[in-house]
C-alpha cells in the first residue's frame, strides 16, 4: 500500500515504521512511500524460505519450470504497467524500460526450456575403477538471498531469481532503494503468482536492510553492485562461511584498430557509453584508438554525440534516448571525475555540462590513466577517448585497471580482432559492436579481477545456484580392484608396478611393470586362467562386464608377475 507522504517525519518514518520515498528523478514528483522491513520482519523471511526451501527442492524441474511459466505470463501481461513504472522511477525512456523486459523474457523463456537439461543427473566415467559406476546431480543450496542494483532493476532482480528458483532454491529479495517503487511492483507481479508466492519474500529497505538480510544467514547470497558494496557484503558473510556470488562494477574498454569501420564504430561506440545514461555495468568507458585513425574515429564520434538527445518522456515513444541520472548523489560523483580529469589536463570536445539530474552527452580527450575518468566506474554519459600508437600499447592499456567485465575491440578483419580480444584481462568481449553482448540468453557474462566471480546467463548461471551431490555405485570390492590391492598388506609392489603400468610416461616406464624373471612362463599361464575366470564372470554377471576389457588383463598380469618374484 502506498502511504500518504504527508504523515512522514523528519527521520522518514510513517507511525513508527521507515519508509523510503520514491520519487521520479527527472521531474522530482513522489511516486510511492515503500515501507522498509523491519530486522524481526527480515528474520522472519529467512525463517520461512528456510522452511518452505524443503518443499521447493522436492518439486521436479518440470514442475519448477511449469510454475515459473505461470510467472513469465504475468510479466508479459504487465508489460506497460512495468515500462510506465520503470520510466517513472528512474526516468529511463519507455522504449529502454521496454528493451529491458525483453531481455528478462528472453532469459526466462529460454531458462524454462533448458533447465530439465542443465540440471539433469550426469553420469560420469569411473576411470580405472571399472567395477563401479559414477555419477553426479545438482543439489539446491536453500534459501538464497538476491540482493539486487538500480539500473537494471526488472531484469537484474528477476534474472538471479528465476536461475536460483529453478535450481531448487527459495528466495529472499532485497531491492534497491534508489528504485523502490519498482521493488514493490515486482513484488507484486511475484504474488499474483499463487502457487510461487509461498517460495519468494521481499524485504525492501537501505544499506541496513541489507546488512540485517546477510545477519540472517541465508545459505547462499548473490549480489549486484558496486566492488564496495560487493566487499561489504561478503565481509559480513565470511563470518559464517556463506557464500557469495558478486557480479560488481566495470570499466570496460573499447580499442580502435586502423582497419576498423570508423563511422559504424562511433556510432555504437557511443550508443555504448550512452546507452541508459552511461548507467550500465558493461557500458564503454575508456577508448583507445590507433594514431592513424583517431582523427577521424574523434570527427565521428563528436558528430554522433551531437545528434544524441537528451530528455525525459513519460510516452510510450521518445526521441530522447539519454534520460536524467537515476541516483539522486550521481551528478556530485560524476562531477568530481570530471573536474579531476579538466584539472590533471583533459578537454571536453563536447557536451560536458551537468544540470540537475541530467547531463548532456560527452566526448572527452588528451586523458590517461592517472585521472579517476579512466580508473573509477563513472555510470555516466561520458566517452573518454585516448590516442594510441599500436594495438600493443591500446591492449595493455585496456588491462591497466583493476575492473575485469567486458570489452569490445573494433576491426574489419575478425580474425585479428579476435586475437587482440584474446589478450584482454576480462570476462567477454565483443566484436565489431558493444553492450548487447549481455542480451545473449545462453552466453555466460561475468567479471575477472574484482569485477566479481559470478557468471549470468546460460548454464552457468543455473549452476551456481547449486552445489554438486556425487554416487559411486558398485558390488562388494572385488580383488583385481586397484584401490583392494592398495588396502591390503603386503602389496607394494603390485601397485608400484600398476603405476608404472598405467601411468608411466615413456615405454621403458610401462615395460617396468613386467620386470623379467626365471618365473615368466609360469606367470603367463596364470595370467591366463585369471582372464578366462574372469571372463565366465562376465557371462553370469552383467555388473562385472565392464572387467573384462584391457584394464584386467594388464592388473592380473601385474599381480601375477610380482608375486611370481616375491620371496618366500
Amino acid at each position: 500500500m502506498i502511504a500518504n507522504p504527508n504523515l512522514k517525519n523528519e527521520n522518514g518514518s510513517i507511525a513508527g515504521r521507515r519508509y523510503l520515498s520514491s520519487h521520479n528523478p527527472a521531474t522530482g514528483r513522489h511516486i510511492a512511500d515503500v515501507p522498509v522491513a523491519t530486522d524481526a520482519e527480515i528474520k522472519k523471511a529467512r525463517n520461512e524460505m528456510g522452511v518452505a526451501a524443503t518443499i521447493w527442492k522436492r518439486k521436479t524441474v518440470d514442475e519448477r519450470v511449469r510454475i515459473l511459466r505461470q510467472f513469465q505470463r504475468e510479466l508479459v501481461a504487465a508489460t506497460d504497467e512495468i515500462t510506465t513504472l520503470v520510466n517513472l522511477d528512474s526516468g529511463k525512456p519507455r522504449q529502454d524500460a521496454l528493451s529491458e523486459l525483453w531481455v528478462t523474457l528472453d532469459i526466462i523463456h529460454r531458462y524454462n526450456k533448458y533447465a530439465p537439461t542443465w540440471l539433469r543427473r550426469r553420469r560420469l566415467s569411473s576411470d580405472l575403477h571399472f567395477m563401479r559406476k559414477a555419477f553426479i546431480e545438482t543439489t539446491p543450496y536453500g534459501a538464497v538471498a538476491v540482493i539486487a542494483p538500480w539500473n537494471y532493476p526488472i531484469l537484474l532482480t528477476f534474472t538471479p531469481l528465476v536461475a536460483a528458483l529453478l535450481a531448487g532454491n527459495t528466495v529472499i529479495v532485497k531491492p534497491s532503494e534508489v528504485t523502490a517503487a519498482t521493488g514493490q511492483l515486482m513484488e507484486r507481479i511475484v504474488n499474483r503468482v499463487p502457487e510461487l508466492r509461498p517460495f519468494v519474500r521481499f524485504v525492501h529497505g537501505d544499506g541496513h536492510t541489507g546488512a540485517a538480510l546477510v545477519a540472517s544467514k541465508p545459505d547462499l547470497i548473490f549480489i549486484t553492485g558496486s566492488i564496495a558494496t560487493g566487499q561489504k557484503v561478503t565481509e559480513a558473510a565470511a563470518h559464517d562461511m556463506i557464500p557469495v556470488i558478486t557480479e560488481l562494477g566495470g570499466k570496460d574498454a573499447m580499442i580502435v584498430l586502423d582497419d576498423a569501420d570508423l563511422k559504424e564504430a562511433a556510432r555504437w561506440g557511443t550508443n555504448g557509453a550512452f546507452y541508459n545514461t552511461g548507467q550500465t555495468c558493461v557500458s564503454i568507458e575508456r577508448v583507445y584508438v590507433v594514431e592513424s585513425v583517431y582523427d577521424a574515429f574523434l570527427h565521428e564520434a563528436t558528430l554522433a554525440a551531437k545528434q544524441t538527445m537528451v530528455g525525459y518522456s513519460p510516452e510510450r515513444n521518445n526521441i530522447c534516448t539519454v534520460g536524467p541520472f537515476t541516483f539522486r548523489r550521481q551528478p556530485e560523483i560524476v562531477q568530481r571525475q570530471l573536474d579531476d580529469a579538466l584539472n590533471k589536463g583533459a578537454e571536453i570536445v563536447v557536451g560536458g555540462r551537468i544540470e540537475g539530474m541530467f547531463m548532456e552527452p560527452t566526448v572527452m580527450v588528451n586523458v590517461d590513466h592517472s585521472m579517476e575518468l579512466m580508473q573509477e566506474e563513472t555510470f555516466a554519459p561520458i566517452m573518454p577517448i585516448m590516442k594510441v600508437k599500436n594495438e600493443a600499447e591500446a591492449i595493455r592499456l585496456a588491462n591497466d585497471s583493476r575492473f575485469g567485465l567486458s570489452a569490445s575491440v573494433w576491426s574489419n578483419d575478425k580474425d585479428h580482432a579476435l586475437h587482440v580480444a584474446m589478450q584482454l584481462e576480462v570476462g567477454a568481449v565483443m566484436i565489431n559492436d558493444t553492450i548487447v553482448h549481455f542480451t545473449l540468453p545462453r552466453v555466460p557474462i561475468g567479471g575477472v579481477k574484482q569485477s566479481g566471480n559470478g557468471r549470468v546467463h546460460g548454464k552457468a548461471d543455473l549452476l551456481q545456484f547449486t552445489q554438486t551431490r556425487s554416487y559411486v555405485v558398485g558390488d562388494t570390492p572385488h580383488p583385481l580392484e586397484f584401490m583392494v590391492l592398495g588396502r591390503e598388506a603386503e602389496n607394494y609392489d603390485i601397485v608400484d608396478r600398476s603405476i608404472k603400468l598405467f601411468f608411466g610416461v615413456t615405454p621403458k616406464q610401462k615395460l617396468e611393470a613386467f620386470r623379467l624373471t626365471k618365473e615368466l612362463p609360469e606367470t603367463f599361464r596364470s595370467t591366463g586362467r585369471v582372464l578366462a575366470n574372469t571372463a565366465r564372470v562376465t557371462v553370469t554377471k552383467k555388473n562385472v562386464a565392464r572387467a573384462a576389457g584391457l584394464a584386467t588383463a594388464a592388473t592380473a598380469a601385474v599381480v601375477l608377475a610380482t608375486k611370481a618374484v616375491r620371496p618366500k
